[in-house]
C-alpha cells in the first residue's frame, strides 16, 4: 500500500521548469506549474492560502529557491516541504530520499517532516544539499579551526545530518580535497565556514553564484528547514 492511501493531506505540488509526474495526484493536492528556480512572483502568491505542505518536483536548485522564499516570508516553521527530484540529487542522496518517482512522491506527500539544518551564505542564498568551490586559494576557517591556508582542488560544504537541534552549534560539514593525483581529504564540522582569498565562483545546489567572490561564508541559519523524510532516513 502506498503512503498516500487513506491519508488526507492538503497542499500544493510545484512542478518546476516543466517537470511532470506522470500519474494522478491524490485527493487534496493542487498542482502549480512554475519556472525553474521559482522566485518571489512565482512562489509568494501561493503561500497566502496557508497550505499544510508543499511538494517541490524538480532539481536541487528548485528546492533551494522555494526554501529561500519560505525564509523571506518567515514561513520556515509552519510549512512542511517534500521533494521529488527529477535528476541526480545531492539532497536526496544526503537525506536518503527514495529514487523511484512514485515512492519519492508518496514520501513527500505523506511522511512526517523533520527539522534539518538550513545553510545560508552572506550573498543572500541558501544551501540544502551541496555547495562547491573549485580550486580555492586563500585562507579558510571552520568556526575557529584553520581549514585551509594555500590552495586546494575542491571545497565541498553540506548540511550535516549528524547535527543536533541546537542551531547555535554545528550544522554543516566541510570536505577539502588537495592534490590532483594523490588526493588528500580533510573533513571538518562546525556552524560556519569562511573563505577569503582569490576570486572564486561558489556553486549552491548546482547553481553557480552570479559573480566571482573574494570572500564567502556559509553558516547555519537560526531556524531549521522542515523537510519531509522517510522514516528510515539518516
Amino acid at each position: 500500500m502506498s503512503l498516500t492511501e487513506g491519508v488526507l493531506v492538503r497542499g500544493l505540488v510545484l512542478l518546476c521548469g516543466g517537470a511532470e509526474l506522470g500519474f494522478q495526484l491524490p485527493e487534496g493536492a493542487e498542482a502549480e506549474k512554475v519556472p525553474a528556480r521559482p522566485g518571489k512572483a512565482d512562489v509568494d502568491r501561493l503561500l497566502t492560502s496557508g497550505p499544510q505542505r508543499l511538494v517541490v518536483v524538480g532539481q536541487d536548485g528548485d528546492l533551494a529557491a522555494v526554501a529561500l522564499r519560505l525564509l523571506r516570508k518567515d514561513r520556515l516553521g509552519d510549512i512542511a516541504v517534500g521533494y521529488v527530484p527529477t535528476a541526480h540529487s545531492e539532497i536526496a542522496q544526503l537525506w536518503g530520499l527514495p529514487r523511484e518517482t512514485s515512492a519519492s512522491f508518496d514520501t513527500a506527500w505523506s511522511a512526517e517532516p523533520r527539522d534539518v539544518p538550513l545553510i545560508r551564505d552572506d550573498a543572500g542564498g541558501v544551501l540544502l544539499g551541496l555547495g562547491v568551490v573549485r580550486k580555492p586559494r586563500g585562507v579558510a576557517y571552520c568556526d575557529d579551526t584553520e581549514a585551509l591556508r594555500g590552495e586546494a582542488e575542491l571545497l565541498e560544504v553540506r548540511p550535516d545530518p549528524r547535527a543536533g537541534s541546537d542551531t547555535s552549534s554545528s550544522g554543516l560539514s566541510v570536505t577539502i580535497t588537495r592534490g590532483r593525483l594523490l588526493k588528500r581529504r580533510t573533513r571538518l564540522a562546525g556552524r560556519a565556514f569562511q573563505l577569503g582569498g582569490s576570486e572564486v565562483v561558489p556553486e549552491r545546489d548546482g547553481v553557480p553564484c552570479p559573480r566571482p567572490m573574494s570572500r564567502w561564508t556559509w553558516y547555519r541559519h537560526t531556524h531549521d528547514f522542515r523537510l519531509v523524510l522517510p522514516p528510515t532516513s539518516v
